[in-house]
């Protein structure tokens, strides 16, 4: 595999295709039409409540990995390629059956069965079911690499998000995948997720490397097809922000972790070059040092609300670069572009996707996360590794959530505008608030903050439609964290805003098991 490099000489021109070759690859088949997140108004069993639950992403407290001498995961792999037949079975190729693509894609093959019911102390899971797309969709992986970090120049894939672009529809779709799942990989073993691209390119796996190893892994354990992989590590991804101008995060959790007391001390083994960081809720703007770690942080949560923070600086960069109008000249750059990642995304594919990409919405894009305790469980391996076991039936639900396009019915939530304000004497907390809404497919828009003689103890919702048919204020409670008590009915012909919301001092928005932070 080849090194990266950030290539800091050539800002000016190029480090923008370090993001997109984050963004574009992932986010660039724009939406046609505003067809917004929603839940259907029944919350039970249907696929749009089940959407509301993983926004809501519920997380685990997992310990973190020794970090003296040879890393405890790269033992493992060598423990897992010495059981390793020397040469297991051939995969088998396998057409895509379902709905025809309308641009061709690559083949997949399909992993050979495991050679025991048993490995790595835990009973080898079947094959997932197969999940069966009604649209042509294309499935792109974008992965961070932690090989900068570490002396084995074995690459982690600790970030893993997998966006689906509905090339009928439209829409698109985000999921992340946590890198401690405890799978089954088509070398006869089982591992952590993050260590599937590593083994995969350490072994020269055929066909495709690390991601043809890390791809039939994910078929095999999920049954989606993933199609195409953009690799970055830590240098790429600081650099792009910082030719940005940074990018501003509306930070729904309060984080506590330890930060270096001067830059140049990051990786230092001292403790003393270290010191405890809080991160209070609000509207922050981080360079590239600040948002990777941001996007890093788990001191007080765990890689599961990792995947959430990732997926909000994806968005939070996308906007910035439309922002700067920075998104016009994908052609003429698209080989330094490959020269700074790495890549297996078709130049043409990215001319299909060019004419659509300035349309793009973030509000209509969904986002699936993984549920501590209810999509995984926690487990130890028999060489002592804690790791998270997928609840197979309900994965395999959530895979079917991430495929399906919203309903028809649920862009109404665009239909609703809303106006919020704050009231609770903390700083920018309407614009936490708006930014909560927007990531659930509503129109909300921060107002600002009220006089000092109008803030409140208490939040408020002022329905001025009064209309109860089609009515968001459920699914508004919900994201707000409010009670049904705090709804004040009010009708009005000639309104701003469909709905009002007050933000007072008894704002919780941190809805996710974030550990509190003791003040």
């Amino acid at each position: 595999m080849r090194a990266f490099s950030p290539l800091l000489s050539r800002f000016t021109r190029v480090s923008l295709w370090i993001l997109l070759a984050a963004l574009i690859l992932a986010l660039g088949w724009s939406l046609l039409q505003l067809l917004e997140l929603a839940a259907a108004s029944n919350p039970a069993g249907d696929s749009a409540s089940r959407r509301a639950a993983y926004r809501a992403t519920a997380t685990a407290m997992s310990s973190s990995d020794a970090t003296s001498g040879l890393s405890p995961r790269w033992q493992f792999v060598l423990l897992q390629d010495a059981s390793t037949p020397a040469a297991p079975p051939s995969p088998t190729s396998t057409t895509e059956n379902e709905a025809p693509n309308t641009i061709p894609l690559p083949t997949l093959l399909v992993p050979a069965k495991p050679s025991s019911p048993n490995l790595a102390g835990t009973k080898v899971p079947p094959p997932a079911q197969r999940i069966i797309r009604a649209h042509s969709l294309v499935n792109i992986a974008l992965l961070g690499g932690d090989n900068e970090l570490t002396e084995d120049q074995f690459v982690r894939t600790d970030t893993m998000v997998v966006v689906s672009l509905n090339l009928d529809t439209g829409d698109a779709a985000m999921l992340s995948l946590p890198r401690d799942l405890f799978v089954y990989m088509p070398h006869g073993n089982m591992g952590r997720l993050n260590t599937a691209y590593g083994i995969g390119d350490y072994r020269e796996w055929q066909p495709g490397g690390g991601f043809g190893f890390l791809r039939q892994t994910l078929f095999y354990n999920f049954g989606i097809n993933v199609h195409y992989y953009a690799l970055v590590n830590f240098s790429a991804f600081e650099a792009v922000i910082d030719r940005l101008g940074g990018v501003n995060i509306a930070v729904d959790c309060a984080y506590r972790d330890y930060y270096p007391v001067a830059r140049d001390k990051r990786g230092s083994a001292n403790p003393a070059d270290y010191a405890l960081r809080t991160l209070p809720v609000g509207y922050h703007s981080f360079d590239g040092f600040d948002a990777l770690w941001y996007a890093r942080t788990r001191r007080n949560t765990s890689d599961l609300d990792r995947g959430r923070r990732q997926q909000i600086l994806l968005r939070a960069m996308w906007r910035a670069a439309r922002q700067q109008g920075l998104l016009t000249a994908i052609p003429s750059l698209w080989g330094e572009l490959t020269s700074l990642t790495e890549t297996d995304i078709p130049f043409d594919l990215i001319l299909r996707l060019l004419p659509h990409l300035l349309n793009l919405e973030l509000d209509s894009i969904e986002h699936f996360t993984f549920q501590s305790d209810f999509h995984t469980r926690d487990w130890v391996a028999s060489d002592g590794a804690q790791v998270l076991l997928p609840m197979r039936d309900r994965v395999h639900q959530l895979m079917q959530d991430f495929y399906t396009p919203p309903s028809p019915n649920q862009a109404s939530l665009a239909m609703h505008s809303i106006g919020i304000y704050n009231a609770s004497s903390h700083e920018n907390w309407d614009i936490v608030a708006s930014e909560r809404l927007r990531w659930g497919g509503h129109q909300a828009i921060a107002l600002g903050t009220l006089t000092d003689s109008q803030f409140t103890e208490s939040s408020q919702l002022i329905d001025q439609v009064g209309t109860q048919k089609g009515s968001p204020v459920p699914r508004l409670l919900a994201a707000l964290n409010l009670d049904a008590e705090q709804v004040t009915i009010d009708p009005k012909a000639d309104r701003a805003f469909d709905y009002l919301v007050i933000i007072g001092r008894d704002y919780e928005s941190c809805t996710f098991d974030v550990l509190p932070i003791d003040e």
